[in-house]
């Protein structure tokens, strides 16, 4: 009982609950922002990469895939933390420099290195005919790859990007480490012992909001996969129906090619 009346404390409490609010908002402010620088580094390294290795004679793309490998190795290979940790002191360690804007460029350049090979491996994925297709249309390998390609590689990625969006929210609860008010921090303070005097109930409710969010976006991918999956069948049902009338055509112009012999040889 001790338990679920602090939590509603937690809950019901007006400076609690606007540290809490302040602190959520802190962390999606983080996590939005983070995310998309992630994704479009992901995917500008993920086309470097790819044009590299089509285009093994160009000498001017050698020093660009060399710096996406080691961009995409350093980020895997070393903790977010000191990532963090390098950035706010040491990088960024300008007087006045906001600590939110330097959180959201260390995890939207950690998330891109995660997200270009997701990307890259969903590029290798699509079928080499779409390209010489698109080509063979007359559109450059340029526009092949942001037209044709890149569209049909993010439907077969969707899955590992909803995943590093959910890592990459979880993730910017260690943000406390270099001073910025959290959810996950704003839970720490609330919990101190010259407040609730107990961390188990506003943990707690802090891990509600941050279930909620993931269900959130959980909810969303697999929205945006079943539209995908029905525009796909669609599209293949439009095809199936034009290869029948296609095959229906032909299939008269025979027939009438046949009686028009039979009607020949009747009268010879």
């Amino acid at each position: 009982m001790l338990f679920f009346r602090q939590l509603w404390e937690a809950v019901s409490t007006g400076k609690y609950i606007t540290l809490f609010l302040e602190g959520f908002g802190t962390t999606l402010i983080i996590a939005v922002g983070a995310s998309a620088l992630g994704l479009l580094l992901g995917t500008v390294v993920s086309v470097v990469k790819i044009a590299a290795q089509k285009n093994r004679r160009n000498r001017w793309l050698r020093v660009p895939e060399f710096i996406c490998n080691l961009y995409v190795s350093v980020i895997r290979g070393t903790p977010v933390a000191l990532q963090l940790f390098i950035m706010a002191f040491a990088i960024l360690a300008i007087r006045g420099f906001p600590l939110e804007l330097t959180a959201i460029l260390t995890f939207g350049i950690n998330s891109g290195a995660y997200v270009a090979e997701s990307l890259r491996a969903g590029i290798q994925s699509v079928d080499a005919g779409q390209t010489e297709a698109a080509r063979s249309l007359g559109l450059s390998e340029g526009q092949s790859m942001l037209a044709i390609v890149i569209p049909q590689a993010i439907k077969n990625v969707i899955p590992a990007i909803g995943n590093e969006l959910i890592a990459l929210l979880k993730e910017t609860s260690i943000v406390s480490m270099v001073g910025i008010v959290d959810l996950t921090n704003a839970a720490k303070i609330i919990g101190a012992g010259n407040e609730m005097a107990t961390y188990l109930a506003p943990m707690v409710v802090a891990a509600l909001f941050y279930l909620a969010v993931v269900y959130l976006l959980i909810f969303g991918i697999r929205a945006i996969e079943r539209k995908l999956r029905q525009s796909e069948q669609h599209i293949d049902e439009k095809k199936a129906e034009k290869c029948r009338q296609r095959m229906v055509r032909r299939l008269a112009a025979i027939d009438a090619a046949f009686e028009k012999e039979t009607a020949r040889g009747k009268e010879a």
